[in-house]
């Protein structure tokens, strides 16, 4: 993404006029500096669109979009820039940021995209993370690994107060048990062997596919992307899907359709005293990206068995497309650390989902460690529990 230029310098040109005092004039100040085409009520390029409003206070409850706008523009920085008398007050109006549709929106469905925002339905806390220009980088990552359907359908869910179907995994005091049981366990899978065969087996399937990996790396779409890479690590060297998927990139072709489980793990495989679930995520090291990680519930539910231990395969691809490979616990310190509970983004009826900060793992890839603090790790899965 486009951030370290013109978003960092649109941000500053538009604080260098505070106390402008009226929208028009900023907003011809800010199309001419920018270049922008405007389309009804969005100003637009390549790396960004803004919509300007004006009020007397930040707490605003104008009209903003239509979300069938919203969505021509939601693969970029969506700003909403508001005039106030003594400052222009700006917030990041991706789908990722909204909590709700307000206008006309009664019969907005997944498969019906009806409806505007108003600027109280942009949070100005999103999981933690202030809406404010300082965090629109990190904000705009975590939308960027989230899809306009994925947020679509929590917003269906949440202005139509509809019961979601996934609901929060119910936990028995021994379930509980177990899952605070669960870094002790991943401490033991570590220093064990069998860490050893299942790094090796990754490493080896990540060697046969690499040079696909490596294509498919340049790949635009950060979901399409990852799943290509999943499925050429777990799937089988006999698997038709997988010779045509290896034929499709490396010769330009179309993509042959392919299925990726929604499962926890991406990888499975039950040793003798551990039952391990493997998630491949992809670094591409010269890209930001803040990924997706896993489904707090489904995490839960699976480390409430007495052997369970997730793992994670993190696979790096360098700009001279060098293959590089990292497999930890989820419990490794500084991945933990970087990993932020989106509760507001699963759904009223879940505990929400996690996402990794892109720096750590790259930082991870570069430096290979699997420490991991028993303490940390006990109150991290405390929080989650009680989400």
């Amino acid at each position: 993404m486009f951030f370290d230029s013109p978003i960092q310098r649109l941000i500053s040109f538009i604080q260098s006029h505070n106390g402008i005092g009226k929208k028009d004039d900023l907003k011809e100040l800010v199309k001419n500096e920018f270049n922008l085409t405007l389309d009804r009520k969005v100003y637009y390029c390549n790396a960004f669109a803004i919509r300007f409003s004006s009020a007397k206070t930040r707490n605003f409850s104008n009209t903003v979009l239509g979300l069938s706008a919203l969505q021509k523009y939601d693969d970029r920085p969506f700003i909403v820039c508001v005039v106030l008398p003594n400052e222009n007050y700006m917030l990041l109006a991706n789908t990722f940021c909204l909590k709700k549709i307000s206008h006309s929106s009664k019969e907005l469905r997944v498969d019906n995209i009806k409806g505007s925002f108003n600027g109280g339905d942009i949070m100005r806390n999103v999981s933690g993370i202030e809406n404010k220009p300082e965090n629109f980088k990190d904000l705009f990552l975590f939308h960027e690994a989230t899809s306009f359907e994925e947020n679509l359908e929590r917003l269906v869910e949440a202005t139509n107060q509809i019961v979601g179907t996934k609901q929060k995994v119910e936990l028995s005091d021994e379930n509980i048990k177990n899952i605070l049981n669960a870094p002790h366990r991943a401490i033991n899978f570590v220093n064990s062997q069998f860490y050893s065969i299942l790094e090796s087996d990754l490493a080896n399937r990540i060697k046969k596919v690499q040079n696909s990996i490596a294509i498919a790396a340049f790949i635009d779409n950060v979901n399409i992307r990852g799943r290509i890479i999943e499925f050429l690590i777990t799937s089988e060297s006999e698997d038709k899907t997988r010779l045509m998927l290896i034929d499709a990139l490396e010769n330009e072709k179309t993509l042959p359709k392919f299925v990726t489980p929604d499962k926890l793990g991406d990888y499975t495989r039950d040793f003798e005293s551990f039952f391990t679930e493997t998630d491949i995520k992809t670094k591409v090291l010269f890209l930001d990206a803040n990924p997706k990680a896993y489904n707090i519930d489904k995490l839960l539910e699976f480390l409430s068995g007495d052997n369970s231990v997730y793992m994670l395969c993190f696979v790096g691809v360098s700009k001279n497309k060098e293959i590089s490979m990292a497999l930890v616990s989820m419990f490794q310190y500084e991945l933990l650390k970087n990993t932020r509970c989106m509760q507001h983004w699963a759904g009223r009826g879940t505990r929400g989902v996690t996402q990794f900060y892109g720096a750590v793992i790259k930082d991870i890839l570069t430096s290979y460690k699997t420490n991991i603090d028993i303490n940390y790790s006990i109150d991290r899965l405390k929080e989650m529990i009680k989400l």
